[in-house]
């Protein structure tokens, strides 16, 4: 059964000896490529725990126990090893050549299915080779009846067969990617999903299932790949409001949007039948309908603010009724007004509504009249040195808006609504003239001011030691020197 002479004896040294040699050696290599992040890591550890194994039990049976080559034994074993062999070499191209390709590249632009198809291929060309050369199979039957039902089904199907082809066609020139923002005459939405049969858009009524037949036999437009994405809001305002007026309007309530791009600037203009016509550049495709739900709530306050007429109808919110209960309940404690100035002052106040998110008063304004907080609450917040804002307080009812205009100073703070605010104004002159009649309350003012802005500085102090702080702690040991000694932003 076993070899004469030594000949056995150095094969079962050079097993005992190389086979844990390998194995440790792999291993090693194994982990290296993990901590680097290699695609490389899966193929070395299927040579390690299969392939190489499976060589040393081959190399005893051949060389140590002497089974003869064509015995059952042999041929389960080398069966075995030339399927690892196939499927290392696989995983070997799959992860060197697609795993991580550039954008850019011919690699990252071939589909997914076309991958799996050629891996199928491959692996039954193997089989193939196994049945004949191991196995000693005849396989030109095999093969020929192969291609007469191909060729049959071919002709039976190729009505569908031609709709997936020309589906795989357009895969492999990827007009779009996952992610991707396409518009179709079935669905405006984002990809999902991309598979031999079909693309999965997700839209706002649910993901919609196209073919990819249909896609390859239609127009459709993608979205991502714009030059620069915007959108466009269509209003409707009243024949006696003056054209300049509502564009101005209009481009301001657009410039204010939190989800508005920076990529094209918003503009409005009259498209006639009084209709107006606005162009919103957008960050992302998928803001499309965020973005003109919110410019639509927005220009609902704003019209109505600017005594304009959206879709021909006038503000009838500021009665005369609601003006004195405004100002007896929210204007009178923070004022100290009696019934007399209350009366005196409500020919010169008025009712104005905001909606949620929107901006009442930026930093760099003079404020030009005096607003009371009659309901709903506003949050005061200061730009800091990194772009982003940092909050200073919130206020509701009762609370004064617009007090630098006693000063003709510039607001340090924005001024946004945190839901429906509704605002008393009131002339600064009115105003203007009650405190010269009161010095304790015009005393009042001045110190309600200095506490404003006292605010508005140490909060914008605040933020700047904590952005130097996390640039210290994010910086490297090289880099500790410069960072303190980085420049601060400088308060108003």
């Amino acid at each position: 059964m076993y070899s004469s002479g030594s000949s056995w004896f150095l094969w079962v040294a050079a097993i005992a000896i190389g086979l844990p040699v390998g194995l440790i050696v792999l291993t090693e290599w194994r982990r290296s490529l993990i901590r680097r992040h290699s695609p490389l890591a899966a193929p070395v550890g299927l040579l390690r725990t299969y392939v190489l194994p499976v060589i040393a039990v081959l190399l005893l049976m051949l060389k140590v126990a002497v089974v003869p080559a064509r015995d059952v034994p042999i041929r389960i074993v080398a069966t075995v090893l030339v399927f690892l062999v196939l499927l290392l070499v696989l995983s070997a191209l799959s992860n060197t050549m697609f795993a991580n390709a550039p954008e850019t590249s011919w690699r990252s632009r071939i589909p997914r299915i076309f991958l799996d198809v050629a891996r199928m291929v491959l692996i039954i060309l193997g089989l193939a080779v196994i049945s004949r050369y191991i196995w000693g199979s005849n396989i030109k039957g095999v093969f020929t009846a192969v291609g007469v039902s191909s060729v049959v089904l071919g002709l039976m199907l190729q009505h569908s067969v031609g709709q997936i082809v020309s589906g795989l066609f357009m895969l492999f020139e990827q007009p779009f990617r996952m992610g991707d923002w396409l518009d179709t005459a079935a669905a405006r939405g984002r990809v999902v999903e991309v598979n031999w049969r079909a693309v999965h858009i997700e839209s706002s009524t649910g993901v919609q299932i196209t073919p990819n037949s249909v896609l390859a036999g239609t127009s459709f437009t993608n979205l991502s790949r714009l030059a620069t994405s915007h959108t466009t809001v269509t209003t409707t305002f009243a024949a006696t409001d003056p054209p300049d007026q509502v564009c101005a309007m209009l481009t301001r309530i657009a410039a204010a949007l939190p989800n508005r791009g920076d990529d094209v600037e918003p503009t409005a203009v009259p498209i006639g039948d009084h209709k107006y016509r606005t162009t919103i550049g957008l960050k992302s495709p998928g803001d499309d309908d965020a973005v003109q739900a919110t410019f639509l709530r927005w220009v609902w306050y704003a019209a109505r603010r600017d005594k304009l007429h959206l879709d021909g109808v006038a503000d009838d919110y500021s009665t005369p009724k609601r003006v004195d209960e405004a100002l007896e309940e929210a204007a009178a404690p923070a004022l100290r007004l009696n019934k007399a100035d209350q009366q005196a002052l409500a020919a010169y106040a008025r009712l104005i509504r905001y909606g949620t998110g929107e901006l009442i008063q930026a930093p760099g304004e003079v404020p030009k009249t005096i607003n009371v907080v009659v309901s709903g609450r506003v949050r005061l917040t200061v730009p800091t040195a990194d772009g982003s804002v940092a909050g200073v307080r919130s206020l509701d009812k009762g609370a004064l808006i617009g007090v630098a205009a006693f000063t003709h100073q510039a607001n340090l703070a924005y001024v946004h609504a945190l839901d429906e605010v509704t605002l008393l104004q009131i002339e600064h002159d009115e105003i203007q003239r009650l405190l010269t009649d009161r010095p304790q309350l015009s005393r009042e003012f001045g110190r309600l001011i200095d506490e404003r802005r006292s605010e508005a500085r140490a909060t914008i102090r605040s933020a700047g030691k904590a952005d130097r702080a996390k640039a210290i702690r994010d910086a490297g040991p090289a880099q500790l020197g410069t960072a303190g000694g980085a420049k601060g932003f400088e308060s108003p």
